[in-house]
């Protein structure tokens, strides 16, 4: 348990670093729409689950608005309170800001109370650090990883900055690897979930 607390805070620093170096103009560019090899990876009419980025995460939304568009239906995470599970509820339009409302968490949205439901087959995840054959470092609450647990048929993709990945990351039994993770220069994986 330190030394993923300690890696966390290494990682943090780390891409919080390489995000405030990028040049906005060549930052926007990045994470615009999924590879093609990523995208042969959401089955025909899949429900797709993303997260909104916080400041320094890769961010998700317009891999939202180009599934959305491709017909997929489109979940972000819903929490009741920050005691309760992660769920996922329907993200109608991606475009729409305001259909997100106040979640548990101070300057996170997400979708409101009446969303409908629903379970996404293929989930871009958010991660603090990743390893080579699918390992990863989340923030620490474990809500991603109980998810997943709990749902073993939906894929997990990671989305990542290339200064995220790390040699070895330290794994617990409840740790869920990744199906791939993208980064703004490589595709890693995909990998074969073991169930």
């Amino acid at each position: 348990m330190e030394a993923k607390t300690a890696l966390r805070t290494e990682l943090r620093a780390r891409r919080n670093a390489h995000v405030a170096s990028l040049d906005p103009r060549v930052k926007a560019l990045m994470f615009r729409r999924p590879p093609s090899p990523v995208m042969a990876m959401v089955p025909e009419g899949a429900t797709v689950g993303v997260y909104l980025a916080g400041p320094s995460e890769a961010p998700a939304t317009a891999y939202a608005q180009v599934l959305h568009e491709a017909g997929h239906k489109v979940a972000l995470p819903w929490f009741a309170d920050r005691a309760s599970p992660m769920v996922f509820r329907e993200w109608t339009s991606p475009w729409v800001d305001d259909l997100l409302e106040p979640g548990p968490w101070k300057g996170i949205v997400q979708p409101a109370s009446d969303a409908s439901e629903v379970v996404p087959e293929v989930l871009f995840v958010p991660l603090v650090g990743f390893s080579a054959d699918g390992g990863r470092l989340g923030q620490g609450g474990g809500h991603y990883d109980r998810w997943l647990e709990a749902h073993p048929s939906t894929l997990p993709i990671g989305l990542s900055w290339d200064c995220q990945l790390v040699e070895h990351l330290p794994r617990e039994a409840h740790d869920v690897p990744l199906h791939a993770v993208v980064t703004p220069t490589r595709i890693y994986g995909p990998w074969e979930r073991q169930a």
